[in-house]
């Protein structure tokens, strides 16, 4: 088995993540089986319990684990199956040791960062690369080279390369070269830093993948060649992208950054076929139709915190060949200003899930806006939810109905604490998480959409809809078209007199690719489309 360590260099939001799962894509078209795996030198236990303007997106697992957001790139980029296995933290590598220590398995010893922190590093690796049978492993170390933090991973992998042997393993190194405006040129010197840092630690980079926003010349790949031994050829451009992130891996096959790579690993393998994705990035750069989505949050200013949702809704528009137009529509200016003028000419809506009262009023006028113009709308997890009150208050005429996460005394609590979550005193880990199966109603929208009626989804959330209400939901016109198999849980609702009105309590975004784009966006951006360009005028 070959093993491939990506590092990063001079600043955080490199893209190393969107590198290693770019590489991941090419060496899957070489015919190669790969796993990826990401490494987070943070001490929290996973990103679970943290704000998305700490860490982005929590992207979920199917089974459960609350991962960082790389993983969501890796899932997208490549047909690799991942697992809580997958990303490991400073906080589970030290929780594991020192209940290890306190079981007595050290025999008495002194326990250090060398070797028992950086032993159980190493027995992850391993640990993925038994469990996958892959060809070649991709782990990301996150961070920033020279980080306190980052250090016994980095230590880990440089003797893991010594246990895997001469061949086995090859080290990428994503640095920055900034463009210096008043200069009027690149300058090389933070990637000279980064790589002395680097092989201070002990690690020759194999390769230079070098972000940098204007191309590089020959002159500056000799200057990085030079100061950082490397062969010149082994320094990748790694330009911004034009349009779309999906262009990194033909990017990087023209840099032949996967040619070399098997040659640092000695294997031998076909060219990538890459026909496929050359018509992916045709679709994105040059589509037939296009439309405007509005995703209506309260972490609108940050990029990364609905970045599957963001991801999916572009690989609806690809299925449509429809170029999609993000408008981003943060919730709480709906609230304090024309809501209406806000949204007016959108093609569609999503309210995507969140947590927390900030922004739900405004989101709630979003569904009412959606719901009485016939404007279509996805709500996901908390936007099924806000789907429910919305409906509650205005059609159904229960007054202050709402959501006990948001109001403890509501007379209508439509939405409710599950009862399994009632007793849950600690955060991490507790909520409804992972794959569930979930049955749909025949001749519903949803049925007609998955072309199946059992489908398997990936959720994250604390309050269910209130089964006390349904009846009288369903006599409103309420439709309830998806339920868990036992018939206790809501997962999917649409309405019938709307073009396209559907919301689930899961998270379907989590599972969409580029190449296999998920039903319900597919159909979302379809009708979206339908609405822009064939409403009465």
């Amino acid at each position: 088995m070959k093993f491939i360590f990506v590092t990063g260099g001079v600043v955080s939001s490199l893209g190393k993540g969107l590198t290693a799962a770019a590489l991941g894509t090419l060496l899957e078209n070489r015919g190669l089986k790969v796993a990826m795996q990401k490494f987070d030198p943070y001490l929290n236990v996973d990103p679970g319990t943290m704000s998305p303007y700490q860490h982005g997106e929590v992207y979920v697992l199917d089974d459960g684990a609350e991962t960082d957001l790389d993983l969501g790139h890796y899932e997208r980029f490549t047909n690799t199956k991942l697992s809580r296995l997958n990303n490991l933290t400073s906080g589970q590598v030290y929780q594991t040791v020192l209940n290890n220590e306190r079981e007595g398995i050290y025999l008495g010893k002194t326990v250090q960062v060398i070797p028992h922190v950086t032993d159980e590093i190493k027995r992850r690796i391993w640990l993925v690369a038994d469990q996958t049978k892959a060809d070649v492993l991709i782990t990301e170390i996150g961070g920033t080279t020279g980080d306190i933090e980052g250090l016994p991973f980095l230590e880990a992998i440089r003797e893991f390369a010594l246990e895997a042997g001469i061949g086995n393993t090859c080290f990428i190194h994503v640095t920055y070269v900034p463009f210096i405006k008043a200069a009027g040129e690149l300058k090389t010197k933070p990637t000279q830093q980064s790589v002395a840092k680097l092989r201070e630690i002990g690690i020759s980079p194999h390769l230079i993948a070098a972000r940098c926003e204007k191309p590089l010349d020959k002159e500056l790949r000799q200057k990085i060649s030079m100061f950082c031994s490397v062969a010149q050829e082994a320094v990748i451009e790694v330009k911004d992208v034009d349009h779309s992130i999906y262009e990194l891996p033909l990017m990087l096959q023209r840099e032949r950054a996967d040619e070399l790579v098997c040659r640092v690993l000695h294997l031998e393998t076909p060219a990538p076929k890459m026909a496929h994705w050359q018509e992916i990035i045709r679709k994105l750069i040059a589509p037939q139709h296009r439309v405007r989505i509005g995703v209506v949050g309260k972490y609108i200013g940050l990029q990364d915190a609905y970045k599957s949702v963001y991801e999916a809704i572009m690989h609806g528009g690809i299925a449509n060949d429809c170029g999609v137009e993000l408008v981003q529509v943060d919730a709480e200016e709906i609230e304090k200003k024309d809501g209406e003028k806000i949204l007016q000419g959108l093609g569609g809506i999503c309210v995507p899930g969140g947590f927390g009262e900030r922004g739900i009023e405004g989101k709630i006028k979003a569904a009412k806006f959606a719901r009485e113009n016939k404007v279509p709308y996805l709500g996901l997890c908390l936007g099924m939810q806000i789907a429910t009150i919305e409906f509650a208050r205005n059609v159904m005429k229960l007054e202050k109905a709402h959501s006990t996460e948001f109001d403890e005394n509501t007379p209508h609590p439509v939405i409710a604490l599950l009862d399994a979550q009632r007793k849950v005193t600690k955060k991490g880990g507790t909520m409804r998480l992972g794959a569930q199966p979930c049955q749909l109603t025949v001749g519903s929208k949803a049925s007609q959409l998955y072309g199946s009626f059992v489908i398997h989804e990936r959720h994250r959330h604390r309050f269910e809809f209130n089964n006390a209400y349904r009846e009288r939901f369903e006599k409103a016109g309420f439709t309830f078209s998806g339920m868990s198999p036992d018939g206790k849980l809501v997962e999917v609702i649409e309405l019938k007199d709307h073009p396209f009105y559907i919301a689930s309590q899961f998270h379907p975004e989590f599972l969409s690719k580029p190449h296999q784009p998920h039903p319900l966006f597919k159909g979302f951006i379809a009708a979206a489309h339908h609405h822009i360009h064939h409403k009465p005028i």
